[in-house]
């Protein structure tokens, strides 16, 4: 199996996150607004990396998993 490019990889990254974070901000982010910008990058951090790490990547990788590795 061929190592995916590193350009596809980043364009399905992008694709995870982008919409991951558009809507986490949108559903926590009026209650965590007026915590300091490093508590509030923590914990979009702390629930985004693992939900691309153990959900979105997975899912991607299986949907797009052909494409990847062409």
């Amino acid at each position: 199996m061929k190592p995916t490019k590193k350009w596809k990889f980043a364009l399905m990254v992008w694709m995870a996150i982008y919409p991951a974070i558009t809507l986490l901000s949108f559903l926590i982010g009026n209650q965590i607004k007026d915590l300091p910008l490093a508590l509030r990058t923590l914990i979009m951090t702390g629930i985004l990396v693992p939900v691309m790490v153990y959900l979105l990547l997975p899912l991607l990788r299986k949907i797009l998993g052909n494409w990847l590795n062409t």
